[in-house]
């Protein structure tokens, strides 16, 4: 799996690459967000996030270790992480 594997279906799911003013918008903040999950847990591509998204997911959500890591920027953290996991799923 690849990070244009996740764009791709943040595009096909509803998520805008752009703003109206044509800054980056929450595909690219949501591969950033799954990027430094990674470099968090040391984990080194996505096919190995894949095989953990669940444990990640339940690590970051509202009651896991690291909750609060994964609640800031009003939830981008979980959100993405949760936006990956379906993509996982769906694959």
């Amino acid at each position: 799996m690849t990070m244009d594997d996740f764009k791709e279906f943040l595009i096909r799911t509803g998520y805008s690459e752009r703003t109206p003013a044509g800054n980056p918008s929450t595909v690219y903040d949501y591969q950033k967000r799954v990027q430094t999950i990674c470099e968090r847990e040391h984990i080194p591509d996505l096919d190995s996030l894949a095989a953990r998204i669940d444990e990640i997911e339940r690590k970051y959500a509202e009651n896991g270790e690291e909750s609060e890591f994964g609640a800031k920027s009003h939830n981008a953290y979980i959100n993405a992480i949760r936006r990956f996991q379906e993509l996982c799923r769906e694959q």
